[in-house]
């Protein structure tokens, strides 16, 4: 796998990433973070709920429910780097916010 940019429409550069003849091209990094922190949530708390079934499996899925509970708390985190990385970035030189509204 090799990871190239490329300018994009909008004038950002997205991340490209070429496993063998294709290209997975992630163009709003933020919002894709948060999609694949949500769900592994998802993941870990099914998993968790069907692990507390046996009571032999009771532990793993304790863990499984503590780690899902860990990345909750990343999500803000994901929102606050992205807000201060738009103002910075973004908007810095106008003085405003650039964000899209959208919280992710």
């Amino acid at each position: 796998m090799t990871q190239s940019r490329r300018e994009g429409r909008d004038g950002k550069q997205p991340l490209v990433l070429r496993v063998g003849r294709e290209e997975v091209v992630i163009r709003r990094r933020y919002e894709a973070l948060s999609i694949g922190n949500d769900l592994l949530i998802g993941l870990w708390f099914a998993i968790g709920s069907i692990l507390f079934f046996s009571p032999a499996t009771t532990r793993a899925g304790t863990w499984l429910f503590l780690i899902g509970s860990v990345q909750l708390l990343i999500r803000p985190a994901i929102r606050l780097t992205r807000h201060l990385h738009l103002q910075r970035v973004g908007d810095a030189a106008r003085g405003g916010f650039a964000g899209s509204g959208q919280d992710f």
